[in-house]
């Protein structure tokens, strides 16, 4: 198997893009709930909130990795 420095790279910043798109993607759901997402995920435990973080978090990365793999 032969790893050439140009594929590390990519990979490198294919990873760092998907972050990014991560982060803005968890930032605009935390501006579309109606709600503090923090205080129900923390304080109250709502499970409700979390799965649907978690949902959101999951079609983010299928749509990433989709992007990336052509």
């Amino acid at each position: 198997m032969v790893v050439s420095v140009q594929g590390v790279l990519a990979s490198i910043i294919y990873s760092l893009i998907g972050l990014a798109v991560f982060v803005a993607g968890f930032y605009v759901i935390r501006l579309i709930m109606p709600f503090d997402v923090h205080k129900e995920l923390e304080a109250d435990q709502n499970t409700a909130v979390g799965i649907v973080i978690g949902s959101f978090i999951i079609g983010l990365a299928i749509i990433v990795a989709a992007a990336i793999s052509g």
